[in-house]
């Protein structure tokens, strides 16, 4: 005898779980329009999801693949799931905000395509870090990070130039090497 399976989720433990992702999580019918929008694309686009549902999903995102390159028009023309590709939307208060988007399709119980589902991850913090990384200086294979690092690798370019001999002193471990081939390479 086969085991009853369990009675399908209702609308409210859908909605639940989608708001317990921290990712953007929006979905749309055949005709590109929101069907479900969770907490964190509310918090990300800064769009109620009461003023979503309902919309097509362009006017929602404002994001300019919408016209060219949409990642989840993709999904749905060619049958195949796109993971982690970077965009621009455009949120509530008008400004650019980078995301990550991943897109798959939304299948009816007779197998047929009925829309497709899109994450999105808010890549500001991410891109704020990248931002902070490259304001430390980078000469070679040496990356500096302390303000005494920063003011080494500063003074190397003009130290090459010059025809100077150059002694370079320090503990054990401290990088005298990568200094001296840093300062090979510039001179």
């Amino acid at each position: 005898m086969c085991a009853k399976q369990a009675s399908s989720d209702s609308p409210r433990q859908h909605v639940a779980i989608l708001d317990a992702i921290s990712e953007g999580v929006f979905t749309v019918d055949a005709q590109w329009r929101i069907t479900s929008f969770n907490r964190a694309a509310e918090t990300i686009t800064g769009i109620t999801r009461a003023e979503a549902i309902g919309q097509p999903c362009r006017a929602v995102f404002r994001a300019s693949v919408c016209d060219g390159h949409c990642a989840l028009r993709e999904t749905m023309e060619r049958g195949e799931a796109i993971h982690c590709r970077r965009i621009e939307i455009i949120d509530a208060d008008g400004s650019r905000r980078p995301v990550s988007v991943s897109t798959n399709l939304l299948h009816g119980p007779d197998g047929q395509v009925v829309g497709g589902v899109e994450t999105f991850r808010d890549l500001r913090h991410e891109d704020a870090l990248r931002k902070a990384i490259r304001k430390d200086v980078q000469l070679g294979d040496l990356v500096a990070i302390s303000p005494a690092m920063r003011r080494v690798l500063d003074v190397l370019p003009a130290i090459a130039g010059s025809s100077t001999t150059v002694l370079i002193s320090g503990e054990s471990g401290t990088g005298k090497e990568l200094v001296a081939r840093a300062l090979h390479q510039l001179s």
